[in-house]
């Protein structure tokens, strides 16, 4: 992932750089890191709303900030961002209303893990087909899936308990990660990653206390 003029990997060095003999680049295996972690909090943040990071990205590519990958440009396309735009906010309102949150996470999953994939591909363009595909899948797609099974379950025991009161409350906490997690990754990628692993610890010991429960009541 690189910054295009005025991006955030590049430019200081760039302008702050004394004449001289030219020294090695070494900038683009930098720049070929910060594509990861970008890509990991993208897809994470899919896993809480699918289409708000794919809109982020795409107006980032439109108006310059990022670079895609060649295979992903598309994303960058008026079409492309008037389309995901459509799809955020059909998706942010559909999950305010009573019961048919429930009904989306029955087909969000799949959908999730195809936008992870989606997002980690297009920001890693620095990377080989091979390599980029591979964390695609298996980081992004796992990421996102992981993520948007934890907000299924937390959304049917929030019905549960609450008739779907509480539901509005979990959804407006969902997208306000998926909105902080995508700024993240494209603005501070590090960052983002960071707030990933934490999340990803979270929802681990989360999963491991419901099956120590589960298996006390069996007991």
């Amino acid at each position: 992932m690189t910054g295009s003029p005025g991006g955030p990997f590049r430019d200081t060095v760039a302008q702050t750089a004394l004449p001289g003999p030219a020294a090695p680049d070494t900038l683009g295996s930098v720049d070929s890191l910060l594509g990861i972690p970008a890509g990991l909090a993208l897809s994470t943040a899919a896993g809480l709303r699918v289409f708000v990071p794919l809109m982020l990205t795409s107006a980032a590519a439109r108006l310059g900030y990022i670079t895609l990958a060649p295979c992903m440009t598309w994303i960058g396309s008026d079409a492309a961002l008037v389309a995901f735009a459509t799809a955020t906010v059909l998706e942010v309102a559909a999950y305010y209303v009573p019961w048919l949150d429930t009904l989306l996470d029955t087909i969000a999953t799949p959908t999730a893990i195809t936008a992870g994939v989606i997002a980690m591909a297009a920001v890693t363009p620095d990377l080989s087909p091979l390599v980029r595909w591979t964390l695609a899948v298996v980081a992004g797609g796992g990421a996102a899936s992981l993520v948007q099974v934890s907000t299924a379950l937390l959304r049917l025991k929030s019905s549960a308990l609450t008739a779907g009161v509480g539901n509005p409350v979990v959804a407006t906490g969902e997208l306000v990660g998926s909105i902080t997690l995508a700024l993240l990754g494209l603005l501070a990628p590090l960052l983002g990653a960071a707030a990933v692993v934490v999340l990803l610890i979270a929802l681990a010991r989360r999963v491991s206390r419901v099956r120590g429960r589960r298996r006390t009541r069996a007991a």
